[in-house]
């Protein structure tokens, strides 16, 4: 009697000890994922706060008449093809006047962003008073000023390892020490499409076109799976031809996205000739991807609504078709709506797919339809991150910030959803 207890109180000590080593492990292993992610996300917003702001210098711009429109027509096509970028050369050389040498003026003149000309020519048009004026500006820098200003540690880089060099180096330090360079928001980053140069280059074409990607998408594939979901799970007959098409919409579920990627190449592009990297073939894509979670939501809030809703419609004489559509329908609407929700953050994030029908072109203007051309802003990441300039390091940073802020923001609306609307049994 006395082993036999000896026996259990081990076994039973044993299993309390397996059982804190398992919780043990489990701590650890959330310790470790939410240490990760903290680590992930620190470094994602130390990098890409820097792009929401850009670098200014200040210079006392003169307006000369013999550049700019040397017949004094007034006519804004005139001041249009104006040199401009001489007038800014000017302006920054009045604070260097021992630069003589024409490499070191061409060094001076690339302190300045190439967009500045486009501003000074919408300045004019506004206000033609300025000609023949000086005016004091804060223009916007160039991407490699601007790099250097973000990241003052550069400065004491090695010349060889350094953005600039000595003597670009020397100018930049005069304008800190005169306080004509300053920090001031970046509106291009929430104004502008894709560039070439990091200091013009936005986020906004990236978005319209995510926008309009999405919009198709739903307006495919809501009715679609949500008609899918209701047929087979209330209305079609339980045979082996439904429970075929059952185990296959499981299974579209789990197929890699890049398959609906060449799916749609084949057949979108291919022999429908559809526009190239247009959202309406990018949304017809995500749209055959999202269909199987939207319809598997569907099916799951259907069956969640007791059965005595059906049988009380049935009693009182509604058809099969009524009860559906009249009780069974809009009780289950929460949880279909929050289905949707997840499958339109699922394919907000997906970029495989959309690579593989050309939507990874190089955009400059913001798309107007959906039959333009269009990036969105997973595949503009890509882009900003594969492309060599400096500058598009913190864009690169910055972008994943806005997409994980829409991502976050879709996923706790569909969890308001839910918990708002949804109804206890």
């Amino acid at each position: 009697m006395t082993k036999n207890f000896e026996k259990i109180n081990d076994s039973l000590i044993k299993r309390q000890k397996s059982e804190k080593n398992f919780k043990l492990f489990g701590l650890i292993g959330i310790i470790c994922a939410i240490s990760f992610l903290i680590i992930i996300l620190t470094s994602i917003i130390i990098e890409g706060k820097k792009a929401f702001v850009s670098t200014y210098i200040k210079l006392d711009v003169f307006f000369d008449s013999k550049i700019i429109d040397p017949d004094n027509t007034k006519e804004d096509s005139v001041i249009k093809s104006a040199n401009f970028n001489e007038i800014i050369t000017k302006s920054i050389l009045e604070n260097f006047p021992e630069v003589t040498d024409r490499k070191e003026k061409i060094k001076l003149s690339t302190f300045i962003s190439s967009s500045a000309e486009d501003e000074l020519i919408k300045l004019i048009i506004l206000d033609k008073a300025l000609i023949d004026q000086k005016k004091e500006l804060w223009l916007l820098a160039s991407s490699t000023i601007d790099v250097i200003h973000k990241n003052p540690d550069m400065l004491n880089f090695p010349e060889d390892e350094r953005l600039i060099d000595d003597k670009e180096l020397k100018w930049f330090q005069w304008f800190l020490s005169e306080e004509k360079i300053k920090f001031s928001a970046n509106k291009n980053f929430f104004s502008n499409a894709d560039s070439t140069e990091p200091e013009q280059a936005g986020i906004w074409g990236a978005f319209v076109g995510s926008f309009l990607t999405l919009f198709v998408t739903l307006i495919l594939s809501f009715p679609i799976a949500v008609a899918a979901g209701v047929f087979l799970e209330e209305l079609a007959p339980k045979n082996k031809f439904t429970d075929f098409i059952e185990v296959n919409i499981n299974n579209l579920a789990a197929v890699p996205s890049i398959i609906f990627g060449l799916l749609g190449l084949a057949i979108f592009l291919n022999v429908m000739h559809l526009p190239r990297s247009a959202p309406i073939v990018g949304g017809m894509v995500l749209a055959l991807m999202t269909l199987p979670t939207i319809i598997i939501a569907t099916r799951a809030s259907l069956r969640a609504v007791p059965p005595s809703i059906r049988e009380a419609a049935i009693g009182l004489g509604a058809t099969k078709f009524q009860t559906v559509t009249h009780h069974v329908l809009p009780l289950s609407m929460p949880g279909i709506s929050t289905g949707t929700i997840i499958g339109m953050s699922q394919a907000l994030g997906e970029s495989a797919p959309l690579l593989m029908i050309g939507m990874v072109a190089f955009i400059v203007d913001s798309p107007g339809s959906i039959f333009d051309s269009a990036t969105v802003l997973p595949v503009q990441i890509y882009l900003w991150k594969s492309t060599a300039a400096r500058g598009f390091v913190e864009l690169t940073a910055a972008g994943v910030m806005v997409l994980l802020s829409f991502l976050v923001l879709m996923n706790a609306i569909a969890v308001y959803v839910r918990y708002k609307f949804e109804k206890k049994w």
